[in-house]
């Protein structure tokens, strides 16, 4: 029996890409086709089972499965399917950056239709899987602002501060609505609410930007975390357990230099203004006192176990000082082509071998001998028992892996 009880049965969690998004040119993507999850899920599936990771971030499309309120939820099936017989439990994102083409999402009708379709989505998946029940309603709410509401990447194309700040306002509304709506299916669902953990610095000869950079970090960053838990604009209303679990991702690329237009560019990796990945959770538990993960993590290239280590010993720092950890996300589980040039990004556990258009995953070999490596640090399964869900993950090994390690933050990225 577990001394301190997770939330989910193993520490550390994977997932799939599955964006939706209406792109730059008005075509809608499926993140999910151009990986070919939807037809190889029980392999895929089989591959989290063999690594030890019982815990998948999994998409519902809103967009293909919402006809005007008729829901058709078949396209699902191959994932349940997969789920039960890898005895994997989901993390069901309801809105990753795509919504029905006929939506306004500034419009009323855009917060209870998505309320109506969270609450169909989760009359549908509820009986049909072990719980706890997770969701995500509205993945990275935050930088899905940013891409629909100032850079006018994806739907509603806008291009603007002011429209990435009321693109955000709704965003939240909907999320809060489609909170309560799915709890009135399951009062004890769990709800995970992604978004990217970031620090923002002006450039070195630009004091002039230093406020607008410390905005964006500090206020910025939060302020769709804030609503969801009821500190700002509370009408809304968010509360603590609306927010639940603080899902904080983290990439290189999250640590970035202040542009006044476009996205800001990412720092080197040698750069001094760098902030431990540490300091930068203790920020959120610090603001919120939730139970937390790692939303979404991962290297690219040959650096994918060299950046884990580093994450890793960032997140037992954290959990030395007291922090509320409750797994991190290896994302994602399979690798995904950057949305604007479509090359393979070679950031997943395993890398995708193209034979005459069918993709297979291999995995990366180095990235899955570290993910080992702290399973074993961390007293945790390198292979899913015959009943993964008997016992939640017992924190208290992690606990006191971090206590016997004693790793301290460190802004050296490997």
């Amino acid at each position: 029996m577990a001394r301190r009880p997770g939330i989910f049965p193993t520490f550390f969690i994977s997932g799939f890409e599955c964006s939706t998004f209406l792109w730059k040119d008005k075509r809608r993507r499926n993140l999910v086709a151009e990986t070919q999850h939807d037809c190889r899920a029980m392999e895929d599936y089989h591959i989290l089972r063999e690594l030890g990771i019982a815990v998948a971030r999994e998409g519902i499309p809103w967009p293909l499965v919402d006809k005007d309120r008729h829901y058709d939820f078949s396209m699902i099936d191959p994932y349940l399917e997969a789920m039960d017989k890898a005895q994997i439990l989901p993390i069901w994102d309801l809105c990753h950056y795509g919504y029905p083409e006929d939506t306004d999402p500034f419009s009323d009708d855009f917060t209870s239709r998505f309320a109506d379709y969270c609450r169909a989505a989760a009359e549908y998946v509820v009986p049909r899987t072990r719980g706890p029940h997770c969701f995500t309603p509205i993945n990275e709410i935050t930088f899905f602002s940013f891409c629909g509401g100032e850079w006018g990447w994806v739907a509603p194309y806008l291009n603007s501060r002011e429209d990435r700040f009321a693109f955000r306002l709704a965003l939240c509304k909907a999320a809060i609505a489609g909170v309560k709506a799915i709890r009135e299916v399951d009062p004890d669902a769990r709800m995970i609410h992604i978004d990217p953990l970031v620090q923002v610095v002006a450039p070195r000869d630009r004091p002039d930007l230093i406020e607008a950079a410390r905005h964006e970090t500090c206020v910025d960053t939060f302020l769709a975390w804030d609503i969801l838990f009821g500190k700002e604009y509370p009408e809304l209303g968010g509360t603590p357990e609306v927010l639940d679990i603080v899902g904080a991702n983290n990439y290189s690329f999250g640590q970035m230099e202040y542009r006044e237009h476009g996205p800001h560019a990412a720092l080197p990796p040698d750069d001094d203004r760098i902030v431990p990945l540490c300091d930068l959770l203790g920020t959120v538990w610090e603001r919120y006192r939730r139970p937390m993960i790692i939303g979404e993590t991962s290297g690219m290239g040959k650096g994918r176990d060299a950046w884990l280590k580093d994450v890793m010993e960032e997140s037992l720092a954290a959990v030395d000082r007291g922090m509320d950890l409750q797994g991190v996300c290896l994302f994602p589980a399979v690798d995904m082509p950057d949305w604007h040039t479509g090359e393979w990004l070679h950031n997943g556990i395993c890398d995708m071998q193209d034979t005459d258009g069918v993709l297979r995953p291999v995995a990366d070999r180095d990235y899955v001998n570290e993910l080992r490596r702290w399973q074993k640090e961390l007293n945790r399964v390198t292979k899913l028992d015959a009943d993964p869900f008997s016992d939640p993950v017992d924190l208290q090994d992690v606990v006191e892996a971090a206590h016997r390690l004693q790793h301290r933050p460190d802004a050296n990225w490997c």
